[in-house]
Order: C-alpha cells, then sequence, then structure tokens
C-alpha cells in the first residue's frame, strides 16, 4: 500500500489528555504499531515510518502501545504532560522523530551490543530531510545508520533514516553520506541524544560503541532481530512473549489477535472531535544551559 493511502485524524482537545491522532487506512482505523508494514520495497530496501515528533516540535508524543489501536498520545509524568526542553541551542526535536511499525525492543532480551534489555517500544527513528512533516505522518525512507543510546539502563536504538522523496535522498546513502552534505549533523544528533533530559534534573545519556555510529548494514540487522521480536510478541511465530500491558490486537495483520473492523470504528468513534487546546507549558520556549555548565 502506498504511503498516501494512509492518512492522521486528530480526536479531542489538543494540549490535554485526550488529544489521540489515529492512524487510518482506506477502510478506516488501524494501529501504526502493528498493522502498517514494515517494509515498504524491498529492493531496493526501503521501510516505512510513523511520525510522532515534527521537526521543532516539543510535545513528547508516542504511539500508545497499551491502548487498542495504539494512537500516537502526549507522554505523561506524574499526571502532566511532557514537553521536551530547549537545551541551547536547539528548539524542540532536530527531526521528525518517529517509529518503526512491527518492530519491539523486547524487554526481555539483554542486547549483546550494549549489555541491557530493550525499552518496550517500537524502535525509534529520526528523519534527516527538509520537510517538517506532520504528526501521523506515514513516510516510506531509507536506513542510512544508527546509533546505540542507553536510557535509564534500557536499550534505545536511533536509527538515521531520510524520507525517499526528499531531494537530498538520492545523495545520502551512508554516513559519509551524511558528513559530506549535512557535515556535523550526526555529531549534533549524539549531543541532543545525550544532554536532552538534563534540564529536568537527570544525568546525561550514555551510548554503546563509545558514541559511535554504526552502518546501515548494522541497522538493518538491529531493525530485522527487532521485527522478530515483534512476531513473538503478536504470535507470528511459535516462541512467544509475553507481552505484559502491551495490547497486541490488530486490525488487518492474519495469524495475530485481530479485531474487526466494526471494533475499530467503535474504539475511534468513542472519542471526540477535534478542538485547539491551549498549551500551558510557561517555559516552551526557553532555552537551558545547564549542560554547558
Amino acid at each position: 500500500m502506498p504511503v498516501s493511502a494512509y492518512t492522521a485524524v486528530e480526536r479531542g482537545v489538543s494540549n490535554t489528555d485526550t488529544y489521540k491522532v489515529f492512524i487510518k487506512d482506506d477502510e478506516g482505523p488501524i494501529s501504526p504499531f502493528h498493522d502498517i508494514p514494515l517494509v515498504a520495497t524491498e529492493q531496493p530496501r526501503t521501510l516505512h515510518m510513523v511520525v510522532e515528533i515534527p521537526r521543532w516540535s516539543n510535545a513528547k508524543m508516542e504511539i500508545d502501545t497499551k491502548s487498542p489501536l495504539h494512537p500516537i498520545v502526549q507522554d505523561q509524568k506524574k499526571g502532566k504532560l511532557r514537553y521536551v526542553k530547549n537545551s541551547f541551542p536547539h528548539h524542540g526535536y532536530i527531526w521528525n522523530y518517529g517509529a518503526f511499525p512491527q518492530t519491539w525492543e523486547n524487554p526481555n532480551h539483554t542486547d549483546e551490543n550494549t549489555g541491557e534489555k530493550g525499552d518496550n517500544d517500537p524502535v525509534d527513528c529520526c528523519e534527516i530531510g527538509g520537510r517538517v512533516a506532520n504528526r501521523g505522518d506515514v513516510l516510506e525512507v531509507k536506513v542510512l545508520g544508527i546509533l546505540a543510546m542507553v536510557d535509564d539502563g534500557e536499550t534505545d536504538w536511533k536509527v538515521m533514516v531520510i524520507d525517499v522523496t526528499d531531494p537530498l535522498a538520492d545523495k545520502l546513502n551512508n554516513l559519509d553520506d551524511i558528513e559530506k552534505e549535512m557535515p556535523g549533523f550526526l555529531d549534533v544528533t549524539r549531543e541532543w541524544f545525550r544532554i536532552y533530559k538534563m534540564p529536568d534534573g537527570k544525568p546525561a545519556n550514555k551510548f554503546g560503541f563509545d558514541g559511535e555510529f554504526k552502518d546501515a548494514d548494522f541497522a538493518n540487522k538491529i531493525i530485522d532481530e527487532t521485527n522478530e521480536f515483534w512476531k513473538q510478541l503478536v504470535g507470528l511465530d511459535e516462541k512467544t512473549e509475553d507481552p505484559g500491558k502491551l495490547d497486541t490486537s490488530t486490525v488487518v495483520v492474519d495469524g495475530a489477535n485481530k479485531m474487526s473492523r466494526e471494533a475499530a470504528h467503535e474504539i475511534y468513534a468513542e472519542t471526540k472531535d477535534f478542538e485547539e487546546g491551549e498549551c500551558d507549558a510557561a517555559d516552551i520556549d526557553t532555552w537551558h544551559y545547564v549542560h554547558l555548565k
């Protein structure tokens, strides 16, 4: 299915906990976690990604892995909506940030590269093209490399990708191409991930491989491994994993725990029409300097 067949629909009041972004195909609501194929094309290999956080924005949005249909929602901590603070000289996220569907960083598996278990989420990706995407966009992307971040004692891979329709896509095929066409961008990306939690009083994040980015071949091996873990999660493999609190229901995946189209429509219909709400994060535009002290 071409990415143009997927649409994102906002529901509820933005900047509140009622706000959700649902993904639809041409028949209705589906799960961005389970129902969008990971692989877009086999040769040359391209993948699908779901944009959770557009570049320059601060709201910490993520696929809700614990709810049916897995809409994109704003993360909360202690009952408050989360916003990423601006570590000088950055404002918000510096790429279109999102996740690969049909992947799962298994919290029961200790990664041999990091020595830590997975973070129980789909694999994160950073789309580095020139367009500021929209929340809920489904993109076809090319994998360029990967960074092994360790966040609060959990493996949290960050995959560098570019939208295949971006003007730079033909020029970017590996990490060296990024350095050539976008000099300094990989170093800035690593630094962003290192410091982004420091304004909240947390220590700097750490990395596997001493912070070295690994190439596209390595990245694709990690992605394929997490796709196998996803198959075990939803029951498509002889070996199965305990989902814990994760919702494993799908709409279109044969052999998995499927809900009917009618049930999917009912879940969607229970949410309210979209309304614009006011953001009450007073310091959303404030720069923070703690990482420089």
